[in-house]
């Protein structure tokens, strides 16, 4: 058998030779680029694709996000997710095994292992997510007897507001409705609520925050409340120990440390939440910028199309291959892999 060194040191020339590709697909490419012509059979779908390459077990998945916004760096995790499968492929060519990019759709099953990683101005892995769920709450008055029912939902906005907050945990508000005339008194209101907290346990305890909130705003105004809650809630963050210690060394290799995530980092969710209570699965975060550049915003596109980022990004993506590249040459490691998904399930 190949030595890992051997590999390795494949992956990075595999990436090296990647490099101008994947700065372009970063700044502006299309999704899939390289991949049919490597040998991957795409299916695409209305958000995103799905390509594969060789069969069987183990599969390993890199993860790609559906959407493009630059202020999100979505278009960094998309090229080094092709980068990395790319690179996997080339030097894991006539093993045993399969490999994956989901991007954008649900990840299929049989997969062994899912990889990505989340642009931002730390280092960490791994990287935690929140768990998030929305809600509506929707107000009724009665115009008539003198109710306004946008006052009850200010005065739920001021309840929130004076919750004192558990750590981890944030409310954000935004009013949906508000009364379709200044001239006439609100019969109905509407505001949605997202709400983030460390587990499934906290967020519905901030449910119930909220909604005492809204019911005594209602109380207090005279108006009625409903509280509903929007679809399915996401999950946090499963970290796979076993995945996280080997993407760490992979990208210290190439002067990138990885630090535990800092006790006030403001909660974030994802997706990927969901898919790691199902498979066992990487998330670190990758500093593409200095820490007070917040995703999400202006100055942190410009950050993703920065020189750092491109350094960044081929890091990255070749941690992440060496990383694949390990579990589909190590059955072992796979075995560790699995048997930490399983620990880490019996303790949620």
């Amino acid at each position: 058998m190949e030595a890992d060194e051997n590999r390795h040191d494949r992956v990075d020339q595999e990436i090296g030779r990647l490099s101008e590709l994947l700065w372009a697909l970063s700044r502006d490419g299309a999704a899939d680029a390289g991949l049919p012509a490597a040998g991957f059979s795409v299916t695409r779908a209305d958000r995103g694709f799905l390509a594969r390459h060789g069969e069987g077990r183990p599969c390993v998945a890199f993860l790609a996000p559906g959407e493009r916004h630059p202020e999100q760096g979505h278009r960094l995790i998309t090229a080094a997710a092709l980068g990395a499968a790319l690179a996997t492929s080339r030097v894991t060519a006539g093993q045993p095994g399969a490999i994956v990019v989901v991007a954008g759709v649900p990840v299929p099953d049989g997969v062994t292992a899912a990889l990505t990683f989340r642009p931002g101005g730390h280092t960490w892995s791994p990287s935690p997510l929140a768990a998030r769920a929305e809600l509506r709450v929707s107000m009724h008055g009665r115009p008539g007897a003198g109710i306004d029912a946008l006052t009850g939902l200010v005065q739920t906005f001021t309840a929130v507001s004076a919750l004192r907050p558990r750590p981890g945990t944030t409310v954000q508000g935004i009013v949906t409705r508000g009364g379709e005339s200044t001239a006439r008194m609100p019969e109905f209101a509407e505001a949605r609520f997202g709400l983030c907290a460390p587990g499934a346990a906290d967020l519905d305890r901030l449910a119930a925050d909220v909604t005492a909130c809204a019911e005594g705003a209602a109380l207090a105004t005279g108006a009625k409340a409903v509280v509903e809650r929007l679809g399915p809630h996401h999950a946090p963050l499963r970290d796979n120990p076993v995945l996280s210690a080997r993407f760490t060394t992979h990208l210290a290799a190439h002067g990138i440390v990885a630090t535990p995530p800092g006790p006030d980092r403001p909660p974030e969710w994802s997706e990927v939440g969901d898919v790691s209570v199902r498979v066992p699965t990487l998330h670190p975060s990758v500093a593409i910028a200095d820490p007070a550049h917040v995703a999400g915003t202006p100055e942190f596109a410009v950050a993703a199309a920065s020189r750092r980022a491109c350094s960044t990004l081929l890091a990255t993506a070749a941690a992440l291959a060496r990383t694949a590249v390990d579990l589909l040459a190590h059955p072992s490691l796979v075995r560790q892999v699995q048997d930490a998904f399983a620990a880490e399930a019996g303790q949620d």
